[in-house]
């Protein structure tokens, strides 16, 4: 059972920002500043999901360092732009030390974008799609232990995202997503950074 942990700061915050990294400040600004805030829009939440999609397997701050790279080589998660991504340009990102080079999530970064297009050309949008999936309101949890891995909404949100074409977007992916993005605030009681 995993409570807060007191920075250097003084601040107390979630266990895995306040001893992750190694206390990296790019960890706790991401934890302080973005992590489990509302974000709204096309691009931000492609780049959202596509980026917890690369993290699946990885630690989190791998992805969170090599964010800069991820966004030029995936023209800032435009998302006609990555959907227009060809065979030749899915073989320039295999080869991009920059980002996390693996076949299967870029793929799956490109067929994403698509289906994001897919949704607005038939009237819809990720946005309203995504947030449709946003639990009530609950208490922030006092421990790690009160966090779920998933939840039947995140359950129910990688079924529609999948049935719309998206890919690497397990209930588990959906439910980090969902976190990052504010669907959710599992930022422990009393961490510093919570809504």
């Amino acid at each position: 059972m995993a409570g807060l942990v007191l920075g250097d700061d003084g601040l107390l915050r979630c266990p895995w920002a306040g001893a992750g990294a190694g206390g990296d400040r790019l960890y706790l600004d991401y934890h302080d500043t973005e992590w489990g805030r509302p974000v709204h829009g096309e691009r931000a939440l492609l780049e959202r999901i596509t980026l917890e999609a690369f993290q699946s397997g990885l630690a989190w701050i791998t992805i969170l360092r090599k964010r800069p790279a991820f966004r030029a080589a995936f023209e800032d998660f435009e998302p006609e732009a990555v959907a227009a991504f060809d065979e030749a340009r899915v073989e320039r990102l295999l080869a991009d030390a920059g980002i996390v080079r693996n076949r299967a999530k870029v793929e799956a970064a490109v067929a994403n974008a698509r289906a994001t297009v897919a949704l607005a050309d038939a009237g819809e949008s990720l946005d309203a799609l995504v947030w449709s999936f946003a639990p009530p309101p609950r208490p922030r949890p006092a421990t790690t232990d009160g966090i779920p891995a998933t939840t039947p909404e995140s359950t129910a949100l990688a079924k529609a995202l999948k049935a719309r074409g998206f890919r690497f977007v397990g209930p588990t992916t959906a439910y980090a997503a969902m976190q990052a993005c504010g669907l959710v605030d599992d930022h422990l009681e009393g961490c510093v950074a919570g809504r």
